[in-house]
């Protein structure tokens, strides 16, 4: 069949509208009809380069919600009808990262920046060329073909528009503050950068108890928004927000700061170890420049002061486990998706909604397909 899908034909490079010719499902594999993917930062940092990927043209989207319309050979965990939503990181379930607790590091992460299926190859193609789906999913497409792996069952009185939010945002900026800073109640937390990622992280740290949860980002109506989903204070820059910290902990800093930049530099992780207390953690989770190596920190205040970085990735946690809870959550009224949309766009739009986040005038756009 063929379907219609944004895609990046060189890098840097704008997304632009293609027809591509979509396989049979193979083994363990299913056919997606996808009915709204959100517009992350990761997908950007295809386009202009920062992040390289293994094939190109490359389909984008990684934040996807949909419906199976048809299954493979072998697929045991999907069925036709089913709702479900992408995972940017598959999780096999019986490799060793997933045998013991650490699914979002599963082996077939490999196959992510290649684009491709598990088993190494493709399923998309544009004029006899094989077509990557980016981190094996690609939700910039009405239809794909998706690995069983790649995907995670949810009720279907979920609003796809924001089912697609679990793929990737929420569960990344959540996971950062509860097992990445391991917030706790009473503690004093920095999140810097509050757009769809570092916004789920504040509602983490609220959620979780912490007497001080201080938002750090330039752009005025995301310091605004962030005292609706729990920041108690907000602050143009990081030196603010540290000294602020340091006043309310008697100078000591803030527990743990959550970096969620949308284009991390070394820079910005030295002012968030600047900004910590003694025993405090650092989380890194926004993405940069792949080429940038180095952290300007202060190694006699790392070490003699006891203080963390922590990597990142699917804040730490498990991805059908996160799915499933945080889906759960917000159907109790316990976490807030809707709020995180701030528009949606056409698949046409795709680029005017990148232009819009560079802008600063959302905090997650999602696109609706037409289909």
């Amino acid at each position: 069949m063929r379907t219609r899908a944004a895609a990046l034909l060189e890098q840097p490079g704008k997304w632009q509208i293609v027809d591509v010719e979509l396989d049979e499902p193979g083994a363990n594999e299913v056919l997606v009809r996808f009915a709204a993917a959100g517009l992350c930062h990761s997908d950007d940092h295809a386009a202009t380069g920062d992040m390289p990927v293994g094939r190109l043209p490359l389909i984008g989207g990684h934040e996807g919600a949909g419906v199976v319309e048809a299954v493979g050979p072998g697929v045991r965990t999907l069925a036709v009808g089913d709702h479900v939503v992408s995972q940017f990181v598959p999780s096999c379930g019986r490799c060793l990262p997933c045998s013991s607790g650490h699914g979002n590091l599963c082996d077939l992460g490999i196959h992510a920046l290649a684009g491709s299926m598990a088993d190494g190859t493709y399923r998309a193609h544009l004029d006899g060329a094989d077509v990557g789906q980016m981190t094996m999913v690609g939700t910039f497409a009405e239809h794909a073909v998706v690995s069983e792996y790649s995907l995670t069952k949810i009720d279907d009185d979920i609003p796809f528009k924001v089912a697609a939010l679990l793929s990737c945002g929420v569960p990344t900026g959540w996971g950062s503050a509860e097992y990445g800073a391991q917030v706790e109640a009473g503690h004093t937390v920095i999140v810097m950068g509050v757009g769809g990622v570092g916004m789920n992280a504040v509602q983490a740290a609220a959620a979780r108890g912490a007497a001080y949860v201080i938002a750090v980002d330039p752009v005025a109506y995301k310091r605004e928004a962030a005292l609706k989903f729990g920041a108690t204070h907000s602050f143009a820059g990081i030196d603010e927000a540290a000294d602020f910290a340091r006043s309310v902990t008697g100078g000591q800093g803030a527990n743990s700061a959550v970096v969620a930049v949308g284009v991390t530099k070394g820079e910005h992780v030295a002012q968030a170890v600047n900004a910590i207390a003694k025993l405090g953690t650092v989380v890194v989770t926004g993405i940069g420049d792949i080429k940038d190596e180095g952290l300007p920190i202060n190694l006699w205040l790392l070490s003699m002061m006891q203080k963390r970085i922590q990597g990142v990735i699917f804040g730490m946690g498990a991805p059908p486990f996160e799915i499933k809870r945080l889906a759960e959550m917000y159907k109790a009224g316990r976490l807030k998706l809707d709020e995180l949309v701030t528009r949606t766009y056409r698949l046409d739009e795709v680029n005017q909604a990148y232009a819009d986040m560079h802008e600063g005038q959302t905090i997650r756009g999602v696109i609706l397909h037409d289909t």
